[in-house]
């Protein structure tokens, strides 16, 4: 176990913002992940589990205990079992990059993920925050989840159900908080099976580059993903160095799920037409929508950080700190609650 002392962590953000962890380890192995959080015990030392670092906003001040960055199966960790039948299935560890098994899954063929395409971070984050875009997410394919209990250590199994999975939601991040350290997910996906397309964005987009509906399955869960990646980068949500509006931790705030009445009131508030789309017997409203309306339009500066130019919902770090981002975040809530009556939530982890 290699644990480091002093580490800026802003490095192994996408937002490029975060002072030092007093100490940080990388852990490859499920016994290098118990060994760490045995040692931050017996030391009396809290542990904040990282993964890709898409999705964490960390505080000027850094983090005073143990970053335990999760790396299994960062190299070559990504298992596609082809089997025989119609339900092909993938295995990665917690650490393997989440694209590299989106591309992994297109480029065979098969089905259930390609929506999901571009999406910065590493497989264990997913399961956490039931991923999606396009309306696809990770619940739908998730098979079952290995984790590592933080107190007891010992290993324990999720399946699907259990996972109690939700708009961006799961046990993970509500009653089980900061219980368990994911070790590996395996997904079940769906071969010679066409794409199901749910997003009108994502429709009218895909019918601009070619036929899908006559396309074999394979073909068209590469146009899928091939569009899907075009829509992303150019709202600057895919990780690129040389775009200054990727300095952000993609979507900051959640769309907001209103109940039938509490849209009936939006719309009081409102003259006009709101986009908004079917979430079961709730309303989804794009927070971007609200966001811009409220007075933050794409490319708002306060201070060192700005509404990215390209994407509203994306807060962006222009050369500031964490401090300044997040004041920009509180601005933007309070500007939305304040014209629609609707309190955002934030995405992103902030750990201060």
């Amino acid at each position: 176990m290699n644990l480091r002392e002093n580490v800026r962590l802003a490095p192994y953000t996408t937002l490029q913002l975060g002072g030092p962890a007093r100490y940080f380890v990388e852990c490859t192995s499920e016994s290098e992940v118990r060994a760490a959080l045995g040692h931050a015990r017996e030391r009396g030392l809290a542990v904040f589990v990282l993964g890709g670092g898409s999705n964490v906003v960390f505080g000027d001040a850094g983090f005073p205990g143990v970053v335990l960055r999760v790396a299994i199966g960062r190299d070559q960790g990504i298992a596609f079992r082809d089997g025989d039948g119609p339900a092909p299935e993938i295995s990665a560890g917690a650490g393997a990059d989440w694209d590299t098994l989106v591309r992994g899954a297109v480029e065979r063929g098969w089905t259930g993920v390609e929506c999901l395409s571009g999406i910065p971070g590493s497989v264990g984050g997913t399961p956490i925050q039931n991923v999606g875009a396009y309306g696809q997410e990770v619940a739908e394919t998730l098979v079952r989840v290995n984790c590592l209990d933080r107190t007891t250590l010992e290993r324990r199994t999720f399946s699907a159900a259990e996972c109690e999975f939700g708009y961006r939601d799961s046990r993970f991040k509500r009653r089980d908080r900061g219980r368990y350290v994911v070790l590996d997910v395996t997904l079940r996906l769906e071969r010679d099976a066409p794409p199901r397309i749910r997003y009108p964005e994502l429709r009218d987009a895909i019918a601009r580059v070619g036929s899908f509906e006559d396309a074999a399955p394979a073909d068209a869960v590469r146009l899928v993903r091939q569009t899907v990646l075009a829509l992303r980068r150019a709202k600057s949500m895919v990780l690129d160095p040389a775009d200054p509006n990727a300095r952000s931790a993609g979507s900051f705030f959640m769309n907001p799920v209103l109940s039938p009445p509490a849209f009936a009131e939006l719309e009081q508030r409102w003259e006009g037409a709101i986009p908004s789309f079917p979430a079961g017997d709730a309303v989804k409203v794009p927070a971007a929508w609200l966001v811009e309306r409220a007075g933050f339009p794409k490319g708002y500066r306060l201070g060192g950080a700005g509404v990215s130019s390209r994407h509203a919902l994306a807060l962006v770090n222009l050369g500031g700190t964490s401090a300044e981002l997040l004041a920009l975040a509180d601005a933007i809530r309070a500007g939305v609650e304040q014209r629609f009556g609707i309190r955002l939530e934030c995405e992103p982890e902030v750990v201060r």
